[in-house]
C-alpha cells in the first residue's frame, strides 16, 4: 500500500503574515457597519479575552480595544453585558474580560495558572488571613454583593496595586483569585463581588458546561484557541496569549496537527514553522496568493492583544513597543499613555495623547513616527483620521497637536486635522452622507 505523504505547508510573505494576523484580530478591514451590543462580544469572542486596565487617561483600556475594531460604540454595553452575564471577569493574560460561555475552561484551568503572580497571591492571602476571608466570605452570604468602596479605610494609606489596597479589597481580590467570589457587575468601573454560584445562577443561560476537565487537556483548548486569535504564529509565541507557562513544544501541538485543528504553514524568512487555525485556512490561502488587503487605521490601546508580546510586535511590525506609563517619568522615551498607531496594516507610529473631556479637547501631546515611514499628505489624512473618529468617540471634538516626530509631519497633519474637522461637522449636522 502507497503511504500518503501531507501536501507541502503553504508559504506566505511576512506583510501577509502581518495581515493575516490583523484579520483574525478584527483589524484588518474598517468596520462596515455600526457598533451593536452582539458586535462588541462578538469582538471579544473573536479575541478571546479583553485585558483589563483602569488607567483612564485617554480611555480604559478595555473600551479603546473595542473601539479599534467597533468604531463608535457606548461603553455602557461593556459593563451591561458583563451585569447581563454574557461576560465574566478571570485571570488569563492578566485581569480580563472573557465570555461566560468559555466559564467553565477557565475554571478548570485554576491549577494550571497557578504559577501565574495574582494567583500566587491570591492564594497566599487566602492562606495567611484564612479566619478573616471566611468572615469576608459570610458577610458577602448574608448580606449580598459588595464593593470595597462599602468599607471604610482605617491605615490611612493608599496606592496602586495590591499592596496600596485597603485589607477588605486584598481580601475580596483574594477570593475573586481563589474563584469564591467573581464580579457581579461594575459600577463607575468598581467591581462589586459575590458568590460565585449566584452569579453563575443568574448567567446560567449563557454558560456552557461541561464536564470537569483535566488542565493538561484545557491547555490543548487554549493552545489551539491561541493560534486563532493570533493568525498565524510560530510556537515560541503561543504561551504567552492565555499565560500558560513555559514554550509550547512539540509534542503539546503533536495532538492537534494530527487533530488537524491547526496546520503548519512557512513565512518567508522565518527559521521555524508557524501554524494557522483549521478556521482560518481559507485566510492563510489568500495570504500566501498575496491578495490580503488592509484598509483600517486606527489608534490602539497599549494593552491590545496586537501588542502585547513586545518580541511578536517587533518581529511581525518591526515595532518595538513597551508600556511606560509603570516607568519613571524620567526613562520615558515616548510618554505615559502612548498609543500604537495602526495604519492599514502597518504600525506606523504611537501617539502620546489625553482626553479632556470637561473642556472638549483632545489633546496630543506628541506623534512619533517609526523610522522609514513615508511623512507625506497620505500619511497625514489616515492619521488624522483615526484621531478624529478616536476625538468624536470621546466627544472631545477640539484636537490640538504639540511636537511631531519628525518635526515635517506636524504642518500635514494639522492641515489634515483641519480638513477632518469639516468633515466630522457635515457628517453629524446631516448634509453629507
Amino acid at each position: 500500500m502507497r503511504r500518503t505523504t501531507a501536501p507541502d505547508p503553504l508559504t506566505i510573505a511576512p506583510a501577509q503574515a502581518r495581515l493575516l494576523h490583523l484579520a483574525a484580530q478584527g483589524l484588518l478591514l474598517a468596520p462596515r457597519a455600526a457598533a451593536t451590543p452582539a458586535r462588541l462580544l462578538a469582538a471579544i469572542a473573536r479575541m478571546q479575552l479583553l485585558q483589563i486596565d483602569t488607567i483612564n487617561v485617554v480611555a480604559r483600556s478595555p473600551y479603546l480595544t473595542l473601539f479599534s475594531r467597533l468604531g463608535d460604540y457606548p461603553t455602557a454595553w461593556l459593563e451591561q453585558a458583563l451585569a447581563r452575564g454574557r461576560l465574566f471577569e478571570t485571570w488569563a493574560h492578566e485581569a480580563c474580560f472573557a465570555p461566560m460561555a468559555d466559564f467553565d475552561l477557565h475554571r478548570d484551568f485554576r491549577g494550571g495558572r497557578a504559577n501565574h503572580w495574582a494567583m500566587r497571591h491570591a492564594a497566599r492571602i487566602r492562606d495567611s488571613h484564612r479566619r478573616e476571608t471566611d468572615a469576608l466570605l459570610a458577610h458577602v452570604a448574608e448580606r449580598g454583593a459588595v464593593r470595597s468602596a462599602d468599607f471604610a479605610r482605617t491605615d490611612g494609606e493608599g496606592g496602586a496595586g495590591w499592596w496600596g489596597w485597603k485589607t477588605e479589597k486584598r481580601w475580596l481580590e483574594s477570593l475573586f483569585g481563589t474563584g469564591e467570589l467573581m464580579v457581579s457587575r461594575r459600577e463607575n468601573f468598581q467591581r462589586v463581588y459575590d458568590l460565585s454560584e449566584r452569579v453563575l445562577q443568574a448567567a446560567a443561560k449563557h454558560r456552557i458546561e461541561r464536564a470537569p476537565q483535566t488542565p493538561q487537556a484545557v491547555k490543548q483548548e487554549w493552545i489551539a484557541r491561541s493560534v486563532k486569535a493570533l493568525g498565524l504564529t510560530p510556537a515560541r509565541w503561543i504561551a504567552d496569549y492565555f499565560r500558560l507557562g513555559r514554550q509550547i513544544g512539540s509534542d503539546e501541538l503533536e495532538p492537534l496537527l494530527v487533530r488537524g485543528e491547526i496546520v503548519p504553514v512557512r513565512v518567508s524568512g522565518w527559521d521555524k514553522l508557524a501554524y494557522v487555525h483549521a478556521e482560518h485556512l481559507p485566510l492563510a490561502r489568500r495570504a500566501a496568493a498575496g491578495s490580503l488587503r488592509a484598509t483600517h487605521s486606527t489608534l490602539l490601546s497599549p494593552f491590545d492583544p496586537v501588542v502585547w508580546d513586545r518580541l511578536r510586535a517587533s518581529a511581525l511590525f518591526e515595532f518595538d513597543y513597551r508600556i511606560e506609563c509603570y516607568t519613571p517619568e524620567a526613562k520615558r522615551r515616548y510618554g505615559y499613555f502612548v498609543l500604537p498607531i495602526l495604519r492599514r496594516g502597518r504600525l506606523v507610529g504611537r501617539l502620546d495623547a489625553k482626553a479632556h473631556r470637561r473642556d472638549g479637547v483632545f489633546e496630543v501631546k506628541a506623534v512619533f513616527l517609526q523610522d522609514g515611514v513615508t511623512a507625506d499628505d497620505a500619511l497625514a489624512a489616515d492619521v488624522a483620521n483615526a484621531i478624529r473618529q478616536c476625538a468624536d468617540w470621546h466627544e472631545t471634538p477640539k484636537v490640538t497637536l504639540g511636537r511631531s516626530e519628525p518635526g515635517g509631519f506636524a504642518a500635514p497633519l494639522r492641515r489634515a486635522l483641519r480638513a477632518s474637522a469639516g468633515q466630522a461637522w457635515r457628517r453629524r449636522d446631516g448634509s453629507a452622507q
